[in-house]
């Protein structure tokens, strides 16, 4: 039947609902195309730095290995046979039997079959490379979040074929809508908790503010860095964000609790004792069809009659009744 007056000096901020993501994520994928005939992790799995997430058929580079390994083969013998030549040209030189025209021949064939030759190698060693590149390795620890590609589809060059995440920098990611967020500051830390279980709760810092508002729903994303949150908030759960913040000194009560005659607001005020009531004006800072916000008339500790106050009369004798908070 009645409400204590209780000043309000903070408010809440929400609570918008989001979810853990990993504020660092890398989607992988083979140096080179090909046809992928191996897959090692799935959606869920911890992968360490250097383990093997998938990989394509090696038919095709291993060929190409073999032949330029050839062709190295076949550079190095004419690397010998014109440095020989070369040789003997100027050992005919020395005793007048070839002209230098002869003798300039050979030196350039001689150079020409080393330059040969470390092409040749330096083919070998991309060869080397693009087969090692069939073989997708994860380049750090983390967890795998999704997959692009199946065994047996044939894949280009730099498509995303996993998506590995660290899971040691943790995010909350929430949508505020654009006409509330002039309100909240850049370093602004918020109380995040567990939707699936309250009782388990972490901070998280304003690390950024999207730009650009959704078209469709009129939302920015937000990027909270949790701090030191605990083991319970991994990737992909679910989670409710709020900001407590303090502001000018307010009194809250239910709309029923005004009573509007001759222009007048007014709510009746439960005397000490608890038996009777009077009316006092007050001035209204905001309502609506719910509540109502008194700026001025009331005190911290009063009680105020929230039922039939159509019906209560100045210095009515009522009965004592237990407060609500």
């Amino acid at each position: 039947m009645t409400v204590t007056v209780t000043p309000r000096e903070s408010e809440t901020f929400g609570p918008f609902a989001g979810t853990v993501e990993a504020r660092y994520q890398t989607q992988l994928g083979f140096r080179i195309p090909g046809r992928m005939v191996a897959r090692d992790v799935y959606v869920g799995d911890l992968v360490a730095r250097g383990k093997r997430l998938a990989a394509l058929d090696p038919t095709v580079p291993r060929l190409a290995l073999a032949r330029a390994k050839a062709d190295v083969a076949d550079a190095e013998a004419q690397v010998a046979n014109t440095s020989a030549v070369a040789a003997r040209q100027r050992t005919l030189f020395g005793g007048g039997n070839v002209t230098q025209a002869q003798l300039d021949s050979a030196v350039a064939g001689r150079d020409t079959a080393a330059a040969r030759l470390t092409q040749a190698k330096s083919a070998l060693q991309k060869a080397q490379d693009e087969l090692g590149y069939a073989t997708l390795l994860s380049d750090f620890d983390g967890v795998v979040t999704a997959w692009n590609a199946e065994i047996g589809q044939v894949v280009s060059a730099g498509q995303a074929v996993v998506t590995v995440a660290r899971p040691d920098i943790r995010e909350a990611v929430i949508d505020i809508p654009d006409d509330l967020l002039g309100s909240v500051r850049s370093d602004a830390v918020f109380a995040v908790e567990l939707q699936s279980a309250p009782g388990i709760t972490a901070r998280g810092r304003v690390r950024e503010i999207g730009p650009i508002a959704d078209p469709s729903t009129r939302t920015r994303r937000v990027r909270l860095t949790l701090l030191r949150p605990p083991e319970a908030f991994r990737l992909g759960t679910t989670v409710a964000v709020a900001l407590e913040r303090p502001t000018e000194p307010s009194i809250m009560l239910p709309a029923t609790a005004l009573l509007e005659r001759d222009g007048r607001t007014q709510v009746w005020v439960v005397a000490p004792d608890g038996r009777t009531v009077t009316a006092r004006a007050v001035t209204l800072s905001a309502r609506d069809p719910d509540r109502i916000v008194v700026g001025q008339g009331l005190a911290a500790g009063e009680r105020v009659a929230v039922a039939g106050v159509h019906g209560l009369a100045e210095g009515q004798a009522v009965r004592p009744d237990t407060a609500a908070p």
